[in-house]
């Protein structure tokens, strides 16, 4: 039974816009990753079928307790897989149904006019999208440095590129190449489709995958080595590594999410990323009171609400759906209050909000509403103002966020907004400071915003 209710698991978290497939079954902590891959893929592929047969044989208003998305597992498995491997009661329950739903098949092969469970298939159609977005690869320097992490590239056949001068180079990435990122200092770039899922170097957590677009939130919030930092919705955790990582495991992390699973699964990764000075709580963010002395010293957060996903490149089959207005309004609604909630912490001097999101309604539209409800309390911070793909002009300075898409920035859609406290007799907004653009200078330890400096001692070299 744990291979299906991973599988739904998974499911689950792709249409909660939790991360791509792979990502999602790799972290899933399922022991047979691959067996695992194949049934969402499967399920996945012929997932308009299976909604069609579960309607008309109405397994799931016959079964008020049984989740859709486990019920698409037991179903693919019992009409088109290998049949149900495991035991227990929702093994039961859909040989209960198996007449049914198999008289609801072959009602719709006679409707279809075909005869073989494919022919129901639509025509498989690549999407562009994920065809052209690289293989993002961010090295962990808990553990080891970029230096390190190319030689091993290097000693395993592949030929290192240097560092990009422009997105074009990396658009033109294939075979056994890669390049250092021209953003960001710490991020490697391998053809798309590449996969390093098997790779020494990410079993053992000396790097992370995880896309550009999703490296921003951490890096632009850029906290001092020190400091005390709260990741309100953390998991799966390659963002609380990242700030881990950034903090050089000086200072604090406080990481909530609310489900149990994904707590799990984020426990999982930090403890192979190497984190350590992580509370980890399974817990509403909501629910956080700002005025715990344990939060006394809370000077930065980052905030990657729950949202549509609908900027996520599915790197595996599936079909996007686009969310209607009512789900994108109910989204919204909480996101304002948990950005409002999160820059009420006293101590707060930055914060990063950001979504995996296209939509205006998840992104300006929140912005603006908190924004106004603050008065002069906080500011935009124009970030990363060479960044080629800016916010909407949907309000005054909206433009001082950015906006990563596939077509422009080659990575999954997403949104980044960066708010600081106004001090009393503030100049005009900040902007992030010069290391960001990709030209490090040095800094003052204490300087917020500013990104990391690059460590020339070298950790458990990797042979």
């Amino acid at each position: 039974m744990a291979l299906y209710s991973a599988a739904a698991a998974v499911l689950d978290g792709l249409e909660r816009g939790q991360g791509g497939l792979k990502s999602l079954v790799y972290n899933s902590g399922f022991p047979h990753v691959r067996q695992l891959y194949a049934l969402v893929s499967e399920t996945l592929r012929y997932a308009p079928v299976l909604e069609k047969l579960l309607d008309g044989a109405a397994l799931l208003q016959a079964e008020k307790k049984l989740p859709p998305q486990l019920a698409k597992v037991l179903v693919y498995d019992l009409l088109f897989g290998k049949g149900l491997k495991c035991g227990g009661r929702w093994k039961a329950l859909a040989r209960r149904h198996r007449a049914r739903l198999e008289a609801e098949l072959a009602r719709l092969k006679v409707r279809h006019k075909v005869s073989r469970n494919e022919d129901l298939l639509a025509p498989e159609q690549a999407s562009p999208a994920a065809s052209q977005v690289p293989r993002y690869v961010r090295v962990n320097t808990l553990k080891t440095c970029v230096d390190d992490v190319i030689d091993f590239f290097k000693r395993q056949g592949y030929s290192y590129l240097g560092k990009a001068a422009s997105l074009e180079e990396l658009r033109a990435l294939s075979g056994k190449k890669f390049l250092l990122d021209p953003h960001l200092p710490e991020l490697l770039v391998f053809p798309p489709q590449t996969d390093l899922h098997d790779n020494l170097l990410y079993t053992s957590g000396h790097i992370i995958l995880q896309d550009k677009a999703s490296c921003l939130p951490a890096f632009l919030l850029g906290p001092a080595a020190g400091s005390h930092v709260i990741d309100a919705c953390a998991a799966p955790g390659n963002k609380t590594s990242h700030l881990a990582a950034i903090l050089r495991n000086k200072g604090q992390i406080f990481a909530f999410d609310v489900d149990p699973k994904r707590v799990a699964t984020m426990n999982t990764l930090l403890a192979r990323a190497g984190v350590t000075g992580c509370q980890l709580a399974q817990q509403d963010f909501l629910s956080v009171d700002p005025r715990d002395p344990k939060y006394s010293r809370v000077t930065h957060i980052l905030l990657d609400p729950s949202c549509s996903g609908s900027g996520m490149v599915t790197r595996g089959p599936g079909e996007e759906v686009a969310p209607s207005a009512e789900r994108l309004q109910a989204l919204a609604g909480f996101q304002r209050r948990v950005l409002g909630h999160a820059l009420s912490f006293p101590a707060l001097r930055r914060l990063v909000y950001s979504t995996c999101s296209v939509h205006r309604e998840e992104n300006e539209d929140v912005v603006q509403a908190v924004l106004q409800e603050q008065g002069s309390s906080f500011r935009l911070v124009t970030a990363f103002p060479s960044w080629p793909c800016r916010g909407l002009a949907a309000f005054p300075g909206g433009e001082s966020c950015l906006r990563a898409t596939p077509a422009e920035t080659l990575t999954h859609g997403f949104f980044v907004a960066v708010l600081e406290r106004c001090e009393e007799g503030a100049d005009a907004p900040s902007s992030l400071p010069v290391e960001a653009e990709g030209k490090p200078q040095p800094r003052q330890e204490t300087e917020p915003g500013a990104a990391p400096k690059k460590r020339k001692r070298k950790k458990q070299r990797v042979k």
